[in-house]
């Protein structure tokens, strides 16, 4: 950063969700293998996450030739679509409705990394903790309910009608809380995420998690100077800000 990174300038800490709070590989994988019988939890869990960018990208390529903001796509329906063409690659076409929908909500029941809620917990004592997510309001809520997630509000996507890079996501959540962009924080275990925070004005943090793709492909988490803060997990976060 060009500017002394200050503490207590911090109004609000943003943390992406999926691999940074919760691990939805693991959580994925073990709901495949219980609705699934014989699948191979882990290389469905990665086939069904390869899809999600792509996925993304397609719906906001047709916003931005003129579709209407009513057009934006929830995730819970992207991850639909790409779960009718997973269960034709893995053999599971004729999986029922209901079944299908009860591991669709898979990513409603993801569990939070262990550090997550003490480290939430510490965080919010001294700032707002919220979500900044491309997953929907409902999945974000029922996630919360279900991991004991604490948070202060839930923002996402669908609020701002963008995904994440969109600079509308980022600048969003200081428009929501009449803050500076400088005053916000951007947590994350994604060095794209926080690029495209950084290009907005935010700070930010990236928290190590080497196994979010499982533990057959650990990722490099090296400390990149860019960012304000790198911390192995969120309770060393929270010791780094003083809470």
């Amino acid at each position: 950063m060009n500017d002394a990174f200050d503490p207590s300038r911090l109004q609000v800490i943003a943390f992406d969700v999926f691999g940074t709070v919760v691990d939805w590989y693991g959580g994925i994988a073990a709901e495949a293998e219980r609705i699934l019988p014989g699948v191979d939890g882990g290389a469905f869990a990665l086939a069904w996450r390869s899809g999600y960018q792509p996925a993304m990208k397609g719906v906001m390529e047709r916003l931005d030739q003129g579709g209407a903001a009513g057009g934006f796509t929830l995730l819970d329906d992207l991850h639909d679509g790409i779960l009718e063409g997973l269960l034709r690659q893995f053999g599971f076409e004729a999986l029922p409705p209901a079944e299908r929908r009860e591991l669709n909500r898979a990513w409603h029941r993801l569990p939070a990394w262990p550090d997550a809620v003490p480290g939430l917990e510490r965080l919010k004592r001294k700032y707002i903790v919220c979500t900044l997510s491309n997953g929907n309001i409902g999945l974000l809520t029922e996630m919360a309910k279900g991991a004991g997630l604490p948070w202060d509000c839930v923002l996402s996507a669908e609020v701002f009608k963008a995904y994440k890079p969109d600079p509308r996501t980022y600048l969003g959540v200081a428009k929501v809380f009449d803050v500076a962009p400088r005053e916000v924080m951007l947590a994350a275990a994604h060095h794209d995420d926080l690029a495209a925070a950084r290009s907005c004005g935010l700070r930010t943090a990236y928290i190590e998690r080497a196994l979010e793709f499982g533990p057959n492909q650990p990722k490099d988490v090296s400390a990149r100077s860019e960012n304000d803060l790198h911390a192995r997990d969120m309770i060393e976060l929270a010791e780094l800000l003083g809470c």
